[in-house]
């Protein structure tokens, strides 16, 4: 049985590099970083002081009152999800609201929400926000976005740790396959930069600790890596079926081939060292795309910089592609924009559809000596991608041990 086409309409996203698409994807080319020291009074007493924050604080860019009704977390989300939006062109195509669907992440939530009004009850409980359950639930983000643009087909917030953002994606194109929607709003967002998750992940020996040089603390496959760095932002892609793009004479920047999903069933936190989860989620999605190894030209890599992640993932990808990894290139954006959790898998595959559509891998920063257990072609410059037919895979893995791999294909 043939498979609907889905295809790619619309990017958004709000990142440490910038508060759009463009200025994300030119500083990811540039190979800048979006990392700095924190100067917040609540950080002086942690042992983990730098962090990737958004360039551009939403609630800069959202109307003053409906910002005070979100989270942090839904902020990020609602500005990605407006500029998609606009970028697709659908506000002007008159489609069948019912026909929309919306799958929005988070790996944590409305922690900002959270904190604030424990905090807020601990002094007197009647200062407590009425819209604090509202806005601290792990599907606010999705809501919210889905009253912004009158969705009314299925709603889906999935919480998958730092694979979220990628199962965003792999709900949405399943709605589209399965007839329940022509268009589904898919992404992920997180705004979790705060002192408990930062001291939490420190204390788990999870995060880079090079506070007096917060530009290069997180460095995928270099030898010298020593965990990652905590960064926040939302990517949101608009996903719609080919037909229905058609129709409407839309752009079209990339196809969504696949998605695989497996769970290494090894530990909550540690990745299964054999890589073999991982491999079966990437296996999964070219299977599902109806690809080969040899069609893999790009390699969005998971690559948090955290020593054992980053081998397991290395060897994941040898025995999916084989000896056609040879002509993957691989990239790591975290070493540019930090780990963006729930935010993650949207973001990173919005770096990997505009890499197809325009045929160029962004480079990995602060690689001074490739691990040897790294058996991959990082790239450390921009790399130029071939003509022709390519497709390109984006992974994301989560505590839990989620997997999850998404394979786009040029047009």
């Amino acid at each position: 049985m043939s498979k609907t086409r889905v295809v790619i309409t619309g990017l958004g996203a709000t990142t440490p590099l910038g508060g759009d698409v463009a200025s994300s994807w030119e500083g990811l080319l540039a190979g800048r970083s979006g990392a700095r020291r924190l100067t917040d009074d609540w950080v002086q007493n942690l042992a983990v002081q730098i962090a990737a924050p958004a360039a551009v604080d939403p609630t800069e860019v959202i109307e003053r009152v409906k910002a005070r009704r979100l989270d942090r977390t839904a902020q990020l989300a609602v500005v990605a999800a407006r500029e998609a939006w606009a970028d697709s062109g659908l506000e002007e195509s008159g489609m069948d609201k019912e026909r929309l669907g919306v799958a929005v992440a988070s790996g944590i939530g409305g922690l900002h929400t959270t904190l604030s009004n424990y905090d807020a009850l601990k002094t007197n409980p009647r200062r407590v926000s009425p819209l604090a359950i509202p806005m601290l639930m792990p599907n606010s983000s999705a809501a919210y976005v889905s009253l912004e643009f009158g969705a009314k087909g299925g709603v889906h917030t999935p919480v998958s740790a730092c694979a979220s953002g990628n199962e965003a994606i792999w709900l949405g194109l399943d709605q589209i396959r399965l007839g329940r929607a022509d268009v589904v709003i898919a992404g992920g967002a997180e705004g979790a930069i705060m002192a408990l998750p930062l001291a939490a992940f420190g204390m788990m020996q999870a995060l880079s600790k090079r506070n007096d040089d917060p530009e290069r603390a997180s460095r995928p496959w270099d030898v010298d890596r020593d965990g990652f760095l905590l960064g926040e932002g939302a990517g949101v892609l608009i996903l719609e079926s080919y037909e229905h793009a058609k129709a409407r004479g839309a752009k079209m920047y990339a196809e969504v081939a696949g998605a695989g999903i497996s769970a290494d069933g090894h530990d909550i936190a540690q990745p299964d060292p054999t890589g073999s989860g991982a491999r079966r989620a990437m296996e999964r999605a070219l299977v599902e795309g109806d690809l080969t190894p040899a069609d893999i030209f790009h390699i969005n890599a998971h690559a948090t910089s955290t020593p054992q992640g980053d081998i397991a993932e290395s060897l994941a990808i040898r025995q999916a592609l084989g000896k056609e990894a040879d002509h993957a290139v691989a990239t790591a954006p975290k070493s540019m924009i930090g780990h963006l959790l729930g935010g993650a898998g949207a973001v990173e595959s919005i770096a990997t559809v505009l890499a197809v559509h325009n045929r160029v891998s962004p480079p990995t920063i602060n690689v001074d000596k490739l691990d040897d257990q790294i058996d991959l072609d990082v790239a450390t410059e921009q790399r130029k991608l071939p003509d022709g037919d390519i497709a390109a895979l984006n992974n994301s893995f989560g505590f839990g041990g989620h997997n999850a791999a998404i394979a786009f294909k040029s047009l």
